[in-house]
Order: C-alpha cells, then structure tokens, then sequence
C-alpha cells in the first residue's frame, strides 16, 4: 500500500531512475543527498513549491520509532517498505536496539534507502570488526553514507598508521564519532603540525586516544596552544602537557585568557592556577557561570578555603544539583545530629565515589536518622555547617 501510494506521487513529478549509492565518488555530488534536499521533486520545474511528504511515508517512519513531528519533518518518500524493512532487519542483527534504528533514521533518514547487502554490510562488518559498538555508530548515521572505499577505509588506516592497533583505533573513535565524518586531508595537518612542534609519538598516540578531534585544530591555534602551555610553566614531556593540549583545544585563545582571569578575580594566585590547571585542565572548559556559582556555593556557603579548593580542582567539576548539595545536605544532617564532628573536613567526603559517600554516610545512619536519605535525595535544603539548627524542607 505504502509503496503504491508513494508511486502514484512520485509518477507526477517523473522522477528519474536513482540507483542505490553510499556517495561512492565523494568529488561529485550524491544523487540521494541532491533528491532528498529537494523534497524528492529534482524533476518539478523552477520555482515550483516542493512537493509535501507522502502521508503514508510519514505514517511508516512513525513506525519505525519516529515521532509524528520527526517524521514530517523528513521529506523521504520510501519506495519500498521491503526494502526498508530490509534495512531495518540487518541493523538489528548486528545488534542495534529498536531506539537506537529511531535515533539513526531521525538523524539521517537517507540511511534506510542504502542497499542492505551491497552498501550497508561491507561497513558495518568493517566497523564492527575494529570493535566499535552499535551505540557509538548510532550516534553518527551519516559516517553510513559515506564511501567505504575512498572514506572509511583511509580514515581507520591513517589512524592504524598514528596509533598501531585496532584496539586503539575503536578506543579514539569511539570517544569522539563524528571526527569519522571528516577526510584525512582534515586531519593530516594537525598530526604533522604536532610533530613540528615536538610532541612526542607517543604522547600523539594518546592524544588522540583521548579526544581525535583534536587533529582537526588548525596548525596556528597548535602553536598557540603550545605557547600558552610553555607560558604556564608546563613542559612538552610532562603528561599533563598532553591534558592540556586536549582542554585547550576546545577553547579558543581568547576564551582561555578570560578563564584565567575568571579565577584570578576570585583571588586564585598564578601559582595556585598552574598546580590546579596541571592537576585537573578540565577546569577551563566549564562556562564562566557554572565556574562562578560552585566557587561561590563552595567558598561561602560550605565556607571552604579558596587554597583548599584549588588543591583539589576535581570538586569544581561536579555537579552542584546532583552531587556536592545533596551531599553537604547529608554531612549536615549528621553533624546536626552528633553523629559526626562539626569540625570535619568535608573536602574528602565530597570527592568520594558515589558508594563510597553512600556506605559510609547515607546508608550506615539511615535507621537511626532516616533525614540522611531524604538528604541525599534531595528532599532537604543544604543551609550551611556554621550557626544552623534547622534544617529546611523542599516544599511538595
């Protein structure tokens, strides 16, 4: 019915011939992507309205998964529901969930008139040979549409050539996906100007492990990070060197600069950044606001020291709502109760794991004061550990 439908409509636009394709030559442009940016209707004359999707189309996609939004927003007019059925079957025997086939299709529609056999498998056998899992590949569709030969191939080999085993090749893909979807030619001048500044192999091979967008820096934006890293004190043969290089390269320079000025304006000395910055880099890249607010929650509602904190920069990394709140809240509640010294230092409780703090804090008091659980959940307002008796209720 679907396909009949379909048909009749597509009958009037006389739409040309379009063979199954991946994009097998990337130097021309895909006859797929050039049917579908014109809503199926290439053959309509100019200026006329594009053509409405195929109510049926759009009642399949919502099978597959898709809302009706979603699925009206994809002007794919399907030809063949065997064929799309087809699809649809061989992603799910190479284990890709119902949900995650939905994310995909809403991603990249195109992917369900790709020839299951013929396009599809090579990739997919290739991808999940180096061991990338569905889930990772059902972030990034698009890569599916991209030629096996003249993309895929070259990109694992080129990284093969900087990292020497599959093992780390699946391990740097699947930490950042969509660099996949860029060519070699993207990628070739930041491995090369990484070596010319004298990063060595090594210390290359696990930066790309960690974050391979990194090689689509530009070469200027490198050097400058380099410059900035040396000015820090840092040397290109420490490892933090490298976390640094990784941090930085998702900020541009003037947005470092500002960072650094952020946490000076709290009163943090250059000294005290540097030993916070090669401990935890990752402190650069929170926004200025989010940065602002766990300094303030932590300096004058805990009434933490700022040297305190910046000796243990990991804690600016954690979520206020979900962890550091809940958690003092906890602490509060037992310091309230007697349980435990007023004068304790909450810093190491704070950075514990999860089941750590869990254990120790929440479910060893939970009989004898059960407001430590409506704490950790939430349920109790943190008010401070200084000159506090009462402990405040969210609301209902």
């Amino acid at each position: 019915m679907l396909a009949s439908i379909c048909r009749r409509r597509l009958l009037r636009l006389r739409l040309p011939q379009i063979p199954y394709a991946a994009g097998t030559d990337d130097s021309r442009p895909n006859p797929i992507d050039t049917l579908l940016s014109h809503g199926y209707s290439s053959a309509a004359p100019a200026g006329a309205a594009l053509s409405e999707p195929c109510p049926a189309t759009v009642s399949y996609l919502i099978s597959c998964g898709l809302t009706p939004a979603a699925a009206a927003a994809h002007k794919l007019h399907t030809l063949s529901t065997e064929k799309v059925d087809a699809v649809r079957a061989l992603l799910r025997s190479y284990g890709f969930t119902d949900a995650e086939i939905a994310r995909m299709v809403r991603r990249c529609s195109q992917i369900l008139i790709l020839h299951p056999d013929r396009i599809l498998r090579p990739k997919l056998d290739l991808l999940i040979s180096i061991g990338l899992r569905p889930r990772k590949l059902a972030t990034v569709p698009s890569l599916l549409m991209r030629s096996l030969e003249k993309h895929i191939l070259p990109c694992i080999q080129f990284l093969r050539d900087i990292l020497g085993t599959d093992v780390d090749v699946c391990s740097a893909i699947s930490g950042a996906p969509r660099a996949m979807e860029s060519s070699i030619e993207k990628m070739r001048p930041g491995v090369a100007a990484l070596r010319r500044l004298g990063l060595p192999e090594e210390s290359i091979s696990k930066l790309v492990i960690m974050e391979l967008g990194v090689l689509l820096t530009s070469p200027d934006r490198l050097s400058e990070i380099f410059e900035d890293l040396k000015a820090l004190g840092l040397s290109i043969t420490d490892t933090p060197f490298v976390y640094g290089i990784r941090a930085l390269c998702g900020l541009s320079r003037e947005t470092w600069l500002r960072k650094l000025a952020l946490y000076q304006s709290f009163g943090v000395s250059e000294g005290e950044l540097l030993r916070a910055f090669k401990k935890q880099p990752m402190i650069v890249l929170y926004s200025d606001e989010n940065i602002k607010k766990k300094l303030r929650f932590l300096l004058d509602e805990v009434k933490l020291e700022l040297t305190e904190v910046m000796r243990l920069p990991l804690i600016i990394g954690f979520s206020l709502e979900k962890n550091t709140k809940p958690r003092c809240a906890v602490l509060s509640v037992l310091m309230r109760e007697g349980k435990i010294d007023p004068s304790t230092n909450v810093l190491s409780p704070l950075l514990a794991s999860a089941k750590a703090f869990s254990e120790r804090f929440v479910l060893r008091y939970a009989d004898d004061v059960p407001d430590v659980v409506k704490a950790y959940e939430g349920k109790i307002i943190f008010e401070g550990f200084r000159d506090q008796d009462v402990l405040v209720p969210l609301k209902s």
